[in-house]
C-alpha cells in the first residue's frame, strides 16, 4: 500500500513543519510541505491529500494574536475546500500554533450547543497564567472517553513531550461550554500529573526544589486538546513531533514517545 500523501500547511512564521514532516513520514505517511500561497494559486489542492496536518511556530509572527491571520485565510480561502476533507473523513490535526488556527478558523470545537451562525467563539487559546512563555517537557494522555475514533487507537498510553508558547491556555466562555465538552466526548488531550518534579529535571533544578505543575498554562480541567464533533479534526498545545526519537528525550530513557499519535494519524489517513 503506497504511503498516503499529508498536506502540511506552512506560512510564513512556520518553524516545526519539518519536524512534523519527519513524524509523518517515520509514521508511514508521505508529508507534502505547501505555502498557504501554493494552495491559494491553485497550485496544489487541499482535495489532493488523504489529511492536513497544521504545524507549530508562529505564523505571521503572530502579529494579529496567535494563529489569527492564518485562521482568517484558512476561513476565507479554504473554507469549503477543508468542509469536505472533515466530510469525508479525512484527520486533519493541529499543533501548537496550528490548535490555535483550527481554533480561530471555527473548526474546532465546531458547533455547540446554543451556537448560532454570529455567536461568538465559545472556547479560546489564551496567555498562560503564569503571564510567561513556557518551554519545557510536558505528560500527556488521550482522554479515554475521546470522539475521535483515530485517537482511540493509541488507548491510555502516555506521551512525554515538550511545550513552546506563550498563549497555550484553553479557557471556556463558560463552565456550562466544559461540561459540554467533556459529555459530548470533544476532551483529546489532558495534561497528566506524574510527579510534582518533572522526570525530566536537571540536577540543579532537583537540587533546588524546582517544582513544575503538571499543566503549564492554566488550561480549564487540564485540557490540552480537543476534537471537532466528526472526531476528525484534533488539536493539542504540545509537541508531539519533537519526540518521535528516543534521544530526543532529555533524559535519554525510551518510551512514551509521540510517535504513536502520528501513526495512528497517518492510519486513519489510508
Amino acid at each position: 500500500m503506497s504511503a498516503p500523501p499529508i498536506l502540511i500547511v506552512h506560512a510564513s512564521g512556520t518553524n516545526r513543519d519539518g519536524d512534523a514532516a519527519q513524524a509523518i513520514e517515520m509514521a508511514g505517511g508521505c508529508p507534502r510541505i505547501v505555502h498557504v500561497n501554493q494552495l491559494r494559486r491553485g497550485d496544489v489542492k487541499v482535495s489532493d491529500h488523504a489529511g492536513v496536518l497544521i504545524p507549530g511556530g508562529f505564523s505571521y509572527g503572530d502579529a494579529l494574536g496567535a494563529g489569527q491571520r492564518l485562521a482568517l485565510e484558512l476561513r476565507l480561502w479554504f473554507g469549503h475546500e477543508l468542509s469536505e476533507v472533515v466530510a469525508a473523513g479525512k484527520p486533519v490535526l493541529g499543533i501548537c500554533n496550528g490548535f490555535q488556527v483550527l481554533v480561530k478558523a471555527g473548526l474546532l470545537p465546531g458547533p455547540l450547543a446554543g451556537d448560532s451562525v454570529n455567536s461568538a467563539r465559545q472556547v479560546t487559546l489564551t496567555e498562560n497564567s503564569q503571564g510567561k512563555f513556557e518551554c519545557r517537557w510536558v505528560t500527556l494522555r488521550v482522554e479515554p472517553t475521546v470522539r475521535s475514533t483515530w485517537l482511540q487507537s493509541i488507548g491510555d498510553t502516555l506521551i512525554r513531550c515538550p511545550i513552546a508558547h506563550g498563549e497555550g491556555r484553553f479557557v471556556s466562555a463558560t463552565d456550562a461550554v466544559t461540561d459540554e465538552l467533556e459529555t459530548q466526548g470533544l476532551v483529546a488531550f489532558r495534561y497528566q500529573n506524574c510527579g510534582a518534579v518533572s522526570p525530566d529535571a536537571s540536577d540543579s533544578i532537583r537540587a533546588a526544589g524546582g517544582v513544575y505543575p503538571a499543566n503549564p498554562n492554566g488550561s480549564s480541567a487540564d485540557i490540552a486538546g480537543i476534537c471537532d464533533q466528526t472526531g476528525a479534526v484534533v488539536g493539542l498545545m504540545p509537541h508531539p513531533e519533537d519526540h518521535v526519537l528516543d534521544w530526543q528525550r532529555p533524559s535519554g530513557n525510551p518510551g512514551a514517545s509521540g510517535l504513536p499519535l502520528f501513526e495512528s494519524f497517518v492510519s486513519a489517513a489510508r
